[in-house]
């Protein structure tokens, strides 16, 4: 398996007025709590439907936890929390201030290891991933035979 990536041209133009070009993830497609269940049931010795069950109350918790201001760590995943983003209109007061003002939206944060010098060594789920140039990938590149190490 292979992150597949392709370079798109940015619209804002670099110090010398060039628009530059960068590396950007390609989707190939969505995989459903379905899905997913069904390869949770692969690796264990839960049912289909009991693997469901779970990811459906895990989501429902999560839910709970986050709408009462909680942060919510899943080890080796990450933490997910509430976050407000101002809708851009500032009022003179403290008194004024409203949650009108902002939207909500779930922040997560993968996972982190640290090392014993207390530097952050890797990210969690992203830590060996390979990627292939998506216009440059053949079939064997799907695999990650031909594919490039972006830590390096």
């Amino acid at each position: 398996m292979a992150l597949l990536f392709q370079p798109y041209q940015s619209q804002l133009r670099d110090k010398n007025g060039k628009k530059l070009y960068y590396p950007r993830v390609v989707r190939t497609g969505t995989v459903t709590t379905d899905q997913i269940a069904k390869e949770i049931a692969g690796y264990s010795s839960l049912s289909t439907g009991d693997v469901k069950n779970t990811i459906d109350n895990l989501v429902t918790v999560l839910t709970n936890h986050l709408q009462s201001s909680e942060y919510v760590t899943l080890d080796g995943l990450g933490t997910f929390r509430m976050k407000m983003r101002s809708a851009g209109k500032g009022v003179a007061t403290p008194d004024d201030v409203s949650a009108a003002q902002a939207t909500l939206t779930v922040s997560f944060r993968p996972s982190s290891t640290k090392n014993p010098d207390r530097t952050v060594a890797t990210r969690s789920m992203v830590t060996g991933v390979k990627c292939v140039r998506f216009d440059r990938a053949d079939a064997s590149d799907a695999d990650g035979d031909n594919a490039v190490d972006p830590t390096i």
